[in-house]
């Protein structure tokens, strides 16, 4: 049973400190789009991140079989690339859902705009696109936790 001064499951005292103003979350917003505009313009970017590869030729001329290593640091490169761009644009959509949640939060995530609305559930789907294509590392934790499967 909850205490008589508890409001859905968090005492009168938290659940005032846990109200905002719209005033704090307008600036809340402000803030996250500057954040988004700062990382589009950055080398950041997922795009440029994206376009900065290297050729496999470009480490060695000749045979493999005479530098191997070469091989080896190129493989590398491209894992690690991959991650970077993974994770840069991860950030970016990331970045993108929260200021989007936070007018939600503000203004109720049904009074959104519909395009705001689409827009929040094409970026979970995108997260999860990447998430899988990373082997489902992140999302695979959370769902063995979630289900009992251990």
């Amino acid at each position: 049973m909850l205490p008589a001064d508890m409001v859905g499951g968090v005492s009168a005292a938290r659940a005032a400190n846990l109200e905002v103003t719209g005033e704090a979350l307008s600036a809340f917003v402000k803030r996250v789009d500057g954040v988004l505009r700062d990382l589009e313009g950055s080398p950041g970017n997922p795009t440029r991140v994206g376009a900065q590869t290297i050729k496999q030729g470009s480490l060695a001329s000749g045979s493999v079989s005479r530098f191997p290593e070469a091989l080896d640091l190129y493989l590398e490169y491209n894992r690690v690339h991959e991650k970077l761009t993974s994770l840069s644009k991860m950030l970016h959509l990331q970045i993108e859902a929260i200021g989007i949640a936070v007018q939600g939060a503000h203004v109720g995530f049904d009074n959104l705009e519909e395009e705001q609305r689409r827009r929040f559930w094409a970026i979970q789907t995108q997260i999860e696109a990447i998430q899988d294509a990373d082997g489902g590392k992140q999302r695979g934790a959370q769902s063995d936790t979630t289900t009992g499967d251990l």
